[in-house]
């Protein structure tokens, strides 16, 4: 099945919301996704992992859907597909801090106050897919978090990293809530290449992943870290876990 930016479908379903009354939105309008081949983790291990989301996406619980990485006392990293939308409203998103489960009320909610997209991000499509070039974002905070910011780094010649999102474990997985990580390959530019063609573009993307160990739905704008150091974020991909189609993931390098 194709999906939307990977790793959300939220782009069609929150411009419904802020379109019409919230109860007009079908929940069923909502695919599911979480790390595939992951296993659950606990946040005390990424303090800086912000779970993204609003109020107005009632389908999920806390209303995430989308990862990003603290970078500063007031700072969030994430996907610009996953905010650009909110540039003229960044009062509607939130950052939730240390909530293991969606579906709890531990950790710390904090407001967004301004939503700052990467000059060059565009969007050109594969197989009805949502590309994302230059796919990031800055969030700033209402207010400062006291967690230590996520270290950020470049992949140098590592071949292997870890994932970490709340999304979806497979393609017709709705209901996971609970955060979890994998280890991913890093198979290297030819098989995106290979994949998708000149959809991938390696001056600003990164591949990663394989059929066993992937990230899916609302895991966009999460980190793929290489030596504890986050070197890029999930931006979109084709299916999840789907054989001959990594992952792929916006580099950190590419940040004006």
């Amino acid at each position: 099945m194709a999906l939307l930016s990977r790793r959300s479908v939220l782009t069609a379903v929150l411009g419904a919301a802020l379109a019409v009354p919230l109860a007009a939105v079908p929940p069923a309008a909502v695919p599911a996704s979480a790390v595939v081949g992951g296993a659950p983790a606990s946040t005390a291990a990424y303090p800086w992992l912000a779970a993204v989301g609003s109020p107005l996406f009632f389908v999920r619980p806390s209303g995430q859907f989308c990862g990003g990485a603290l970078v500063g006392p007031d700072r969030v990293l994430t996907a610009a597909h996953c905010v650009s939308m909110f540039r003229s409203a960044p009062g509607l998103l939130t950052a939730t801090f240390g909530r293991d489960d969606l579906t709890g009320t531990g950790g710390r909610t904090v407001a967004v106050t301004s939503v700052r997209v990467h000059p060059e991000y565009r969007e050109t499509s594969f197989k009805d897919e949502t590309v994302g070039h230059h796919d990031l974002a800055v969030l700033t905070l209402a207010r400062p978090v006291d967690r230590p910011a996520a270290v950020l780094g470049s992949p140098g010649s590592a071949r292997t990293g870890r994932i970490a999102g709340w999304g979806f474990t497979s393609e017709n997985d709705l209901f996971n809530t609970r955060l979890r990580t994998a280890r991913a390959p890093l198979p290297g530019n030819a098989a995106c290449e290979r994949a998708y063609g000149g959809a991938f573009d390696p001056s600003d993307m990164l591949c990663a992943g394989s059929a066993a160990a992937d990230s899916c739905q609302f895991d966009s704008g999460g980190p793929l870290l290489v030596r504890g150091r986050v070197v890029a974020l999930v931006s979109w991909g084709y299916g999840c876990g789907k054989p001959g189609y990594p992952g792929v993931y916006a580099r950190l390098d590419s940040l004006p």
